[in-house]
């Protein structure tokens, strides 16, 4: 038992009307990566909030190093060494990297003032020890998220964790930055540190983890090494079928063109964009965090205004100053941030589709709440979002379900153009099997789909065609169903732009 830091045994935890642990048992070895995995409902954060010291559990117990511990709250989990890394940052923007890292924990110097001299010396090396380059004194606000990621990493060291629980820690990295991601983490199993990985990008899986548990409807479905298991058995553990892995079969069959984007820039875009989507086509934006995709899609949208270049929908060129005008024109953005753009949490599925679309559900300035009642059930059925009812609080739905109600308070005013900023962000492999074929549904209908995405996967399997973005510029344009992950990568980092800009001057 020795080579186990830690051991969870028949865990069990009810909440009112549902079990959400079912005598789970979970541990993780010395130095591995032991990946967590399921889909979203299926037990893995009511698990590590016990680990955290949030919840308590009602049935079973905990070891760690070999002792029986009843973890009480975070403050005594920290003391233990267990260190968590959640999907949100839990940093101050203003504050430096160094005063991040040892917040509430400064050391003073015989006089009660703070050491900044000792805490800039024992960041730099905590970072060091790393291998990652960051100016201790640089704030948070000027960090990319990458960065971000690793001052998280280094405060939990700080506190002398043998023991780091990941949390979707690759949710917003692409590239250069997830590969780095990942060597940090074989320096820390090098140092013996042991990691808890939840994830629902199951390429990473294979990557990096040593081991993975899988985990549906609070039941334990399996632990295995991972040369024992493939990804169609992994996903078939995790939803109970097989699901397949191959995205819905491409048309080949478009209209004319729907949108047309010509020579649109902002502060944000120094350099004029121009594309084109054609009735039916799902058009892909692939390229690093950092790159201009959301700034692209915001400008578009008019969230973020235009200082040149016009906008022609339908034949019709138009001038989209704001939101409103492109709603207005049959533009919409799903944005990348569902919770903090998309939906409103504390209210009902109903509002949350209601929102937007109050002139279409009233008259004479009143609503009529019958129609506004149908609409909602209808949009429930027909994207099959699971809830008790339209009187679900949004955020008690799974992260699918809360992004097809933001895809249905759009849908409710039939768009011609749908803006997806990471569709899937996320999202459990279940639930992103219907959200791909929502999409391709929607461009069988005839609208024009815009799809970033940092997952090439998704690219690959998805787009018809596919722009590349580095530097703020579109640098390379695909054939989605015959380019690959090597030549947008190619593009992505600037291999390509060169060979692009030839082009457009043919």
């Amino acid at each position: 038992m020795n080579e186990y830091l830690l051991r969870m045994e028949n865990i069990t935890k009810k909440f009112p009307g549902t079990i959400a642990l079912d005598d789970v048992s979970f541990d993780c070895k010395k130095g591995e990566v032991h990946a967590l995995v399921g889909e979203n409902g299926a037990g893995k954060s009511t698990l590590m909030k016990i680990l955290s010291g949030a919840y308590s559990q009602d049935l079973g117990s905990i070891y760690f190093r070999g002792e029986q511990i009843n973890i009480s709250d975070p403050k005594h989990r920290q003391a233990l060494g267990i260190g968590i890394i959640m999907q949100e940052f839990n940093l101050l923007p203003y504050l430096s990297v160094e005063e991040n890292i040892f917040l509430g924990r400064e050391k003073k110097t015989p006089l009660g003032l703070i050491d900044e001299k000792y805490i800039n010396q024992e960041s730099q090396k905590l970072l060091s020890s790393l291998n990652v380059n960051i100016d201790p004194k640089t704030k948070i606000e000027r960090l990319t998220t990458a960065q971000m990621q690793f001052v998280e990493i280094a405060k939990a060291l700080s506190l002398g964790a043998d023991l780091l629980i990941m949390d979707e820690p690759s949710a917003t990295l692409t590239g250069h930055e997830l590969e780095y991601l990942f060597s940090v983490i074989e320096v820390l199993k090098k140092k013996g540190t042991s990691i808890i990985y939840i994830s629902h990008r199951l390429v990473e899986i294979f990557q990096i983890a040593d081991r993975v548990t899988i985990l549906k409807d609070g039941k334990l479905m399996g632990t295995k090494g991972i040369e024992e298991v493939t990804r169609d058995k992994l996903v078939e553990l995790m939803v109970g079928r097989t699901v397949s892995e191959t995205f819905p079969k491409r048309t080949g069959k478009f209209g004319d063109c729907m949108i047309s984007v010509e020579n649109i820039s902002n502060k944000t875009l120094p350099n004029p964009i121009n594309l084109e989507i054609r009735c039916g086509e799902i058009l892909g934006l692939a390229g690093l965090v950092g790159s201009g995709r959301t700034e692209l899609a915001k400008a578009i949208f008019g969230s973020d205004s235009t200082e040149t270049g016009s906008i022609t929908i339908k034949s019709r060129k138009t001038r989209i100053k704001n939101p409103n005008d492109a709603v207005k024109n049959g533009v919409v953005l799903i944005p990348e941030d569902r919770k903090l753009e998309g939906l409103v949490g504390i209210r009902t599925i109903q509002q949350n589709i209601s929102l937007p679309n109050l002139d279409h559900f009233s008259l004479f300035g009143f609503i009529k709440s019958q129609k506004e009642k149908q609409e909602v059930q209808n949009s429930i059925e027909q994207l099959s979002i699971r809830c008790s009812g339209m009187t679900q609080y949004v955020q008690d739905l799974s992260g699918g379900n809360q992004q097809k109600v933001v895809l249905a308070k759009w849908l409710v005013r039939l768009p011609n153009v749908i803006i997806l900023d990471e569709p899937t962000r996320g999202i459990d492999v279940g639930a992103k099997s219907e959200i791909y074929q929502i999409m391709r549904n929607l461009a069988n209908k005839g609208l024009a789909i815009l799809m970033i995405s940092s997952e090439l996967p998704e690219i690959l399997g998805m787009a018809d065609r596919v722009l590349v973005m580095h530097e703020r510029k579109i640098v390379a344009e695909l054939d989605g169903a015959s380019t690959t992950e090597e030549e947008i990568m190619r593009a992505a980092t600037g291999g390509a732009v060169a060979i692009f800009e030839d082009q457009q001057s043919t």
